[in-house]
């Protein structure tokens, strides 16, 4: 049997999710800025949820690319 991950935004007790830190935002984005899902980063439902409304927030206000092109 395995054990669950403990969240990483739990456990570093931050706050709130702000769409103005980008630095942390980045951190759950993939290299083509996808939001990365729950299993791989190993956030609690409250935290993926809050972390994809960031990102998106973000993305609106040209903080974040939407995609990022490899041409």
């Amino acid at each position: 049997m395995t054990t669950k991950k403990a969240c990483p935004i739990c456990e570093a007790g931050i706050q709130e999710i702000d769409y103005k830190n980008t630095e942390l935002l980045k951190n759950y984005t993939t290299k083509f800025n996808k939001i990365v899902p729950r299993y791989y980063s190993g956030t609690c439902l409250k935290h993926q949820k809050k972390l994809a409304n960031a990102i998106k927030q973000a993305r609106y206000m040209a903080m974040l690319p939407y995609v990022l092109d490899l041409r």
